[in-house]
């Protein structure tokens, strides 16, 4: 009897407090105490505010080139023969006709002198015979075949001298050495690759322009790189070759684009960006902190009137381009709009919001953006 007592006294007291907290529900307008809503005046959130305003924007196409030396070649032997010295240091700066590599010549040596003493006969015997045809004892034309044997003579010696000429190799024009495994003592093959050789003072990147972009492109147009593997930085140079045939294939045009490279930092096989300025216009723009993105949509916080001050409004936008840091508005915002510049993470659709001073951002005053094309 006293158990059911009591299991009816606690059903009693739980529906007293269900209907405290109705009570309680309704009074703050659908919210627990200290939750407050849009509607309920609740707690305002901090936030920065920007101010939408135009920027000039730089018109860019950009295509993909692959970095190569002002002069490249892979030296190699074409005879089968041992090295016998080593005149360079892999990464070693060389003057062009500088020997680089020796081959054992022995032949070649004991050959141009034999040649040398061939030689030598065929021009005592030519001076004797022409003094003798001078003075009438001997006929001109044995004087003739002397001196014909030591023209012959003086062309053995030059194909001799030639073929030690093979057992030097000399740097073709001045640059730079890459890395290399050989050694005194090892046999070479012909075509076997000895060393890389590079001049990298200037550096040249071929790219493929559309045909529908010729009527920008010259000679000597000031032109930007930026290479993959080194983000962040940017080199500027011209173009200095256009090729005078359209693929009829791809409808491209080929050109060639020259940079200087006093300190060596691009590297012949880089993969490079090639940037060609259009023109500029102007653009609504914002900081990229104030975009949210959710998939393909993007969206930015308008900051609006409320019934009981300031409130957050989720606006949908379309976006360009981006570049040093800003976003292209295309359509959505104008430029006076203001925005939530930051802290997004904090901001819901609707809710109160406290400027806290922030600074007009996105203007001229800001710099210059990229509006970057692909071509293709």
């Amino acid at each position: 009897m006293i158990r059911r007592h009591f299991f009816l006294v606690a059903a009693v007291v739980a529906v007293l407090l269900m209907l405290v907290a109705g009570g309680l529900k309704l009074a703050f307008g659908g919210k627990a105490p200290g939750q407050g809503g849009p509607a309920g005046g609740g707690r305002a959130t901090p936030v920065s505010q920007v101010v939408v305003q135009p920027r000039a924007f730089t018109d860019r196409i950009e295509v993909l080139g692959v970095a190569k030396g002002r002069q490249s070649v892979t030296l190699t032997s074409n005879t089968a023969e041992l090295i016998t010295a080593v005149h360079f240091s892999d990464g070693q700066a060389v003057t062009k006709g500088q020997v680089l590599v020796e081959l054992k010549a022995d032949q070649e040596t004991a050959g141009i002198a034999e040649a040398q003493a061939q030689l030598a006969q065929a021009e005592r015997e030519y001076t004797r015979w022409k003094t003798l045809a001078e003075r009438g004892i001997a006929p001109r034309a044995s004087a003739e075949q002397y001196m014909a044997a030591r023209d012959t003579a003086k062309a053995a010696l030059a194909a001799a001298s030639a073929q030690k000429l093979d057992k030097v190799i000399r740097a073709p024009f001045s640059g730079r050495v890459g890395i290399s495994d050989i050694a005194p003592g090892a046999l070479i093959s012909p075509g076997t690759p000895i060393v890389s050789l590079d001049d990298v003072s200037l550096i040249r990147v071929d790219f493929s322009v559309p045909d529908r972009y010729l009527p920008i492109l010259r000679e000597g147009l000031a032109i930007t790189a930026k290479p993959d593997a080194l983000p962040g930085e940017m080199f500027t140079g011209r173009i200095a070759q256009i090729d005078t045939r359209i693929d009829p294939a791809t409808r491209a045009l080929k050109a060639r684009a020259e940079f200087p490279n006093a300190n060596g930092r691009l590297k012949p096989g880089m993969l490079i960006k090639v940037g060609i300025d259009q023109g500029q216009h102007q653009g609504v723009a914002v900081p990229e902190a104030a975009v949210q993105f959710e998939g393909a949509q993007a969206s930015v916080f308008l900051i609006a009137k409320g019934p009981k001050g300031l409130v957050a409004r989720r606006a949908s936008v379309q976006t360009g381009v981006d570049a040093d840091g800003f976003i292209e508005i295309t359509s959505g915002l104008k430029a006076g709009d203001k925005i939530v510049g930051d802290g997004l993470n904090r901001v819901q659709d609707g809710a109160p919001v406290s400027v806290g001073g922030g600074k007009p951002q996105g203007g001229p005053q800001a710099g210059q953006g990229d509006r970057k094309q692909k071509a293709g």
